[in-house]
């Protein structure tokens, strides 16, 4: 039977731990808390996982909490305008569906729980925060060491890969908060999503529902653009403060957000969360004192920014596809060249990732300004532009490229029939907004 370590209990560690102990190899894992430690522990991320990741945990049946957490069938982006006397108007306004529900769980509840499933199954747990010397000295009592967990000493053993890495410095401060008493959006009470709202200079405020440590949730996630007027999230360690900060930014950017969350409070003194780092990707093997290798996975050696929500999601698939390679690898030797085979392996779905997300990092250019006006007026841009969270690959096919955009705004133009069977897309009425212009209109101000 062939022995695995792994260090690091987040998705991507946890996912695989089970899905190696699934196949029969013998596992350890290695985690710097224990699962009440993380249980009753700090928020640990905003993590909305999309269907193609929910589905690896399907395949696994580790999906627990499936049935208890909201189910998100659509995503909505809007875009604030340029400050009036009553703050920032809406300029645009839109939800699309998507294909597969999306879901989001409290990673205190999903780690711990899987890793409970991971000792009841037989799997060796080691509560211990490991350094280099420690994986110096077990790498050659394993057939194969994976390093899940990259903070601290551990993500030096990784070098950036600067082709790879076009962001030296953090590009966004990030803020979060779960909160119980959010009131559902006028727009669509009954319809569960995710709202994207993009303030140009300022940043974007993400809410999305969940399933937390006491019950049904949201999450209110600023995504502030480093020295800019959101920027107040830094030293603020007091739960309550952090929160007031939150409202009061939405207040000022985001009124339509802010009128239905007047009633708010925090679900727990763990319930905040804030922090940056610089989007990186790093040569996936470390070489250890002894000589020894190590295979580094998902944001160990692909760190992107959390606004395009692909943390979780780019987790779960790198877990998929190493776990497909190390099975098919069969009782051969890990040597580099199979670490970096599997790394390239995951890379060809992680590339666009993050070409998707440090592209959304940097100001809109003009045609991505008409795209998302435009799916305003057109379902068919809405609906692919929402699902593209879950398939990041498709926007190759018409987003990076103006004369792509244009084709493709062309087609979905002459597409538009108002076929009930088309899929949906809301547009905000000028009557219950500040700004009158239509979307098409106002989309040319945004950035």
């Amino acid at each position: 039977m062939r022995r695995m370590l792994i260090v690091g209990a987040g998705q991507s560690g946890l996912q695989l731990a089970l899905g190696l102990q699934a196949h029969g190899y013998d596992v350890t894992l290695m985690s710097n808390r224990t699962a009440d430690e993380i249980r009753t522990g700090r928020v640990m991320s905003t993590q909305c996982m999309f269907h193609t990741a929910l589905q690896h945990e399907r395949d696994l049946e580790i999906n627990f909490w499936e049935e208890q957490a909201p189910r998100i069938l659509g995503l909505g982006v809007s875009v604030a305008g340029p400050v009036t006397p009553l703050g920032h108007p809406r300029l645009v306004d839109w939800l699309g569906r998507l294909n597969g529900y999306a879901q989001s769980v409290d990673q205190r509840l999903k780690m711990a729980g899987w890793m409970e499933a991971f000792e009841r199954r037989g799997g060796r747990l080691v509560v211990h925060g490991a350094a280099v010397s420690d994986l110096n000295f077990l790498a050659e009592r394993y057939d194969l060491v994976l390093v899940a967990a990259g903070k601290g000493e551990l993500g030096s053993l990784f070098r950036r890969d600067a082709a790879r890495s076009p962001y030296t410095t953090p590009q966004r401060a990030l803020a979060v908060a779960y909160v119980h008493g959010l009131a559902p959006r006028l727009e669509h009470p009954g319809l569960e999503a995710v709202r994207c709202n993009m303030v140009p200079d300022v940043g974007e405020l993400y809410i999305m529902p969940a399933l937390t440590t006491s019950g049904r949730a949201d999450i209110l996630f600023w995504e502030a653009i480093p020295g800019g007027p959101a920027d107040v999230f830094q030293g603020v360690t007091d739960p309550s403060e952090h929160l007031a900060l939150t409202l009061e930014l939405m207040e000022w950017f985001t009124p339509w957000e802010y009128g239905r969350a007047t009633r708010v409070e925090l679900t727990d003194a763990g319930g905040t969360l804030s922090g940056r780092y610089a989007p990186t990707v790093r040569d996936p093997v470390g070489r250890l004192p002894g000589g020894g290798l190590v295979l580094g996975v998902a944001d160990v050696v692909v760190t992107n920014d959390p606004l395009t929500g692909q943390g979780s999601n780019s987790a779960a698939k790198c877990a998929a596809s190493y776990l497909a390679s190390i099975v098919e690898h069969g009782d051969r030797p890990f040597d580099e060249a199979w670490m970096r085979r599997t790394f390239e392996r995951f890379w060809a779905t992680a590339r666009h990732v993050t070409k998707w997300t440090n592209a959304m990092l940097a100001p809109p250019p003009e045609h991505i300004v008409r795209l998302l006006g435009a799916a305003g007026q057109l379902p068919a841009v809405a609906h692919r532009f929402v699902n593209g969270f879950d398939d990041p690959a498709d926007f190759e096919h018409y987003f990076y490229e103006p004369d792509k955009t244009a084709a493709f705004l062309e087609e979905a133009e002459a597409g538009a029939t108002g076929d009930p069977e088309a899929p949906e897309a809301m547009g905000t009425d000028p009557a219950d907004d500040p700004a009158e212009e239509t979307a098409g209109e106002a989309a040319g101000q945004v950035g």
